[in-house]
């Protein structure tokens, strides 16, 4: 059976990873220029795999895709040919004196929607200093368990990297699809299936069934991010510092990386990082870890986010043709179950 995929952002590379092992052939289109060139929104994400946390805005749905995709994360990441960083050694979520209203808001947000064995755990700031001793500064601080993170360039180059009998078409935007065919600039493809992946890039299709949700409402949502280099920081966990303004979040990447975002901004700008952001986000991160004073800024980015109008992950399926849109701010979290519910068919 041979697979043409739209799309080579997470959820394409992932359905290819799948796809291709099972022994099908597949092709893949997509408008970057390499494997590596960071277009889709899955290179920019901190890929933190917050199921928990991100009870705050999703519902039962993403909580239980982000479970299996927890589970799916450790298949997945021993059968890859290149390294992927990946830790399940918990998040912390911490506040200032002052934020208590904040921070109390969204943890006892949390305490309704989890499952009793999933619940905050409160820590003194004893606890948090043996955990993490570069914290200082907050005054309140929880820990979620059994959250963890994976290194978003890595994985995504590794998923490319680790797919069989499959073909990739870089520089090759699809400009229109069908059931069983991917239209380019210059040629017509045929395959047995066809899945489209392309977040944003959906947008250009104009579906036949009208009555679906589909694609054709898909829009993007700006975040931006900084990584910072600081050799003497030693951070194990992912954090979340409650804010009432903003959510921001610090991610550690070996060697001596870390990554700050992000600003969530309902807009299509893909512009550079804005002065505001870069500010906030470096007095947020330099309030609890006093050390960066001294990290060097080494990269900025921007990228925007695929979501549709209820900000929840969508599979249409029709005769030769699947659709797996508005990962939103889940991707990373979710992808995993959420290509394997799409791919059933393939069982």
């Amino acid at each position: 059976m041979k697979i043409g995929i739209a799309g080579a952002g997470l959820a394409g590379r992932l359905c290819a990873f799948y796809l291709s092992h099972k022994g099908y052939e597949v092709t893949v289109f997509d408008k970057a220029s390499h494997p590596t060139d960071p277009v889709a929104a899955g290179f920019t994400a901190a890929g933190m795999l917050s199921h928990i946390a991100e009870l705050e805005s999703g519902d039962e749905n993403i909580y239980n895709y982000g479970v299996r995709s927890l589970s799916l994360w450790k298949e997945i990441v021993p059968k890859l040919s290149e390294p992927v960083e990946l830790h399940y050694k918990g998040s912390l979520m911490l506040a200032h004196r002052g934020d208590e209203g904040a921070a109390a808001r969204l943890i006892s947000l949390l305490q309704a929607k989890a499952p009793a064995d999933q619940q905050p755990t409160k820590l003194s700031l004893e606890q948090l200093r043996e955990q993490e001793p570069s914290i200082s500064g907050p005054a309140h601080a929880w820990a979620l368990q059994n959250e963890g993170h994976i290194h978003t360039r890595q994985a995504m180059y590794a998923l490319y990297a680790s797919c069989q009998h499959t073909h990739w078409h870089w520089q090759t935007p699809v400009k229109k699809l069908t059931p069983h065919t991917i239209h380019t600039e210059t040629e017509t493809h045929s395959f047995d299936w066809v899945i489209d992946t392309r977040g944003l890039g959906a947008r250009e299709l104009k579906f036949a069934n009208a009555h679906t949700l589909s694609c054709q409402n898909v829009r993007g949502v700006r975040g931006e991010v900084i990584w910072l280099q600081s050799p003497n920081l030693n951070l194990q966990r992912p954090i979340r510092l409650l804010h009432p303004r903003y959510r921001v979040y610090l991610v550690p990447r070996k060697p001596d990386i870390l990554f700050i975002g992000a600003s969530e901004i309902e807009s299509e700008d893909r512009s550079p990082i804005s002065v505001r952001t870069t500010v906030e986000l470096l007095t947020a991160a330099h309030s609890v870890l006093p050390e960066l004073a001294e990290a060097r800024i080494i990269h900025t980015e921007t990228n925007l986010r695929p979501a549709l109008i209820d900000n929840f992950p969508r599979i249409e399926q029709e005769e030769g043709l699947i659709r797996i849109n508005g990962l939103f701010r889940h991707g990373w979290l979710i992808a995993p179950a959420v290509v394997e519910d799409a791919l059933k068919l393939f069982n």
